[in-house]
């Protein structure tokens, strides 16, 4: 990925002799920082994960702070022009905040947690943009308080409410966000530019152009331009660049039915990145390259400004920043021939397995590479059939009980997307950096749950 630390191809060039016992970095999917260390363990951040386990205990999710940096500031190096907003949905707590807003970038937010929690740390609010398909009323009221930068309204109900809450000396600044038509990503991902789904209003038949009038019709409210997300795990720049023409075509008709340019074009996120070694990558610096020229050529044709662009990585920052750590706690080999591990965590707290059919990486820790391999599933401890975190897994043949396995790319949409199925708690969550850890989030428990209750 240009813009972060080379890892994916170790150089053939020979070191100097003194550089021979240096070890090299895994490679993707694991974060940079990754290395191998004594007894077959393994390092991120210079953190032992193997010490990391025993300490704060398993299920564990290790952030590895300088990875979510240089990510951060690859993307903004690629588009020093845009408005880069990292997507909080696929990771948040008050340190990622807290880097995001150190490395220059807003923050894309969808919940009233979500904005509180930005809040709290301290972000800017001028930096943070709402979106959301069913925004609740409070959500906009809230929004409203706080004066975030923009908000992205995504049904007609929105925009009588958001009208409610603003005067015309201080309009809210809005975004309509539009379905451009425009299928992107693997047949198994989310794909959200198309119609059929919960998302925006669609191009076609005219549902955008509706919602546009309407916010064009309060005073309160400030258009200041569209929104369109096409989905996730998109590796290539060509969709991007198909709905850049379709948005410039309805920017182009909305100067011409209201004698207004929008100044702002916001393509979402979708980023694509590695879960397993050979997996392709979008590399921001061509979608940054491919974008903006076309986005120019498009304007100049249609004789418009070039409006400000507008981008929201969430998990090309946050997923390869991120290991999960498990404790095998059984090994079944069946007379069929098929083997499987089960692991102290599980689809409770990364659900993607079973949703999506996502693929993942795994590592065992303090094991000898040199151990015969054989197959395994790596399966979680829910009462669930699909309850599968990695399938056809390359692990020692004699994978024991107390072993602990490690899973790269696991910082996006899993600890934000766990679950308290059959009341496992929610894993821990630290953050290492030049060789030091400490605890985010800590393990959830029963006593949390008991919490709740108020009454029999």
């Amino acid at each position: 990925m240009p813009g972060l630390p080379a890892v994916d191809r170790p150089s053939e060039v020979p070191r100097p002799t003194a550089e021979r016992d240096v070890p090299r970095p895994l490679g993707s999917p694991w974060p940079a920082s990754a290395r191998p260390a004594r007894g077959s363990g393994l390092l991120v951040g210079g953190v032992d994960l193997a010490e990391a386990a025993d300490r704060f205990g398993t299920p564990l999710y290790v952030l590895d702070e300088g990875e979510v940096r240089a990510r951060a500031r690859a993307w903004r190096r690629a588009l020093p022009q845009a408005d880069v907003h990292y997507a909080a949905k696929a990771f948040l707590c008050t340190a990622m905040a807290e880097w995001i807003a150190d490395e220059g970038l807003g923050l894309d937010v969808c919940s009233a947690g979500e904005l509180r929690l930005a809040a709290g740390a301290g972000f800017p609010p001028e930096r943070i943009l709402l979106h959301g398909n069913a925004k609740t009323p409070e959500e906009l009221r809230l929004a409203h308080r706080l004066r975030v930068g923009r908000i992205v309204v995504d049904n007609l109900a929105e925009i009588p409410r958001l009208a409610a809450l603003t005067v015309a000396d201080t309009p809210q600044r809005v975004l309509v966000r539009v379905v451009p038509g425009v299928a992107a990503g693997h047949h198994r991902a989310v794909r959200t530019g198309v119609a059929g789904q919960k998302f925006g209003f669609p191009i076609t038949g005219g549902d955008a152009a509706e919602a546009i009038d309407r916010v064009l019709a309060q005073p309160g409210l400030r258009l200041v331009g569209l929104h369109c997300h096409l989905g996730s795990q998109i590796t290539d720049t060509g969709p991007y660049l198909a709905a850049l023409d379709r948005l410039v075509d309805l920017l182009a008709g909305i100067r011409d039915r209201h004698g207004v340019e929008l100044p702002e074009l916001d393509l979402g996120g979708g980023h694509g990145v590695r879960y397993l070694p050979g997996d392709a990558e979008l590399d921001p610096v061509r979608f940054a390259a491919d974008t903006t020229a076309r986005l120019a050529a498009r304007c100049a044709e249609r004789g418009l400004a070039v409006p400000r662009l507008l981008v929201e990585p969430g998990r090309a920052i946050a997923a390869p920043a991120a290991v999960a750590l498990y404790r095998v706690l059984a090994v079944k080999h069946g007379a069929d021939g098929r083997a499987f591990a089960a692991v102290d965590g599980g689809m409770s707290d990364n659900p993607r397995p079973a949703l999506y059919g996502s693929t993942y990486h795994v590592r065992p820790v303090g094991r000898p590479a040199t151990a015969p391999t054989a197959r395994f599933d790596v399966v979680g401890r829910h009462c669930e059939a699909g309850d599968v975190l990695v399938r056809d897994a390359e692990l020692p043949a004699d994978l024991r009980p107390g072993d602990l396995l490690a899973v790269p790319a696991a910082g996006a949409y899993q600890v934000s997307m766990a679950s308290a199925y059959n009341l496992v708690g929610r894993p821990a969550v630290a953050a290492v950096r030049d060789g030091r850890i400490r605890l985010l989030i800590r393990r959830e428990t029963v006593e949390d749950f008991r919490a709740r209750e108020v009454g029999r």
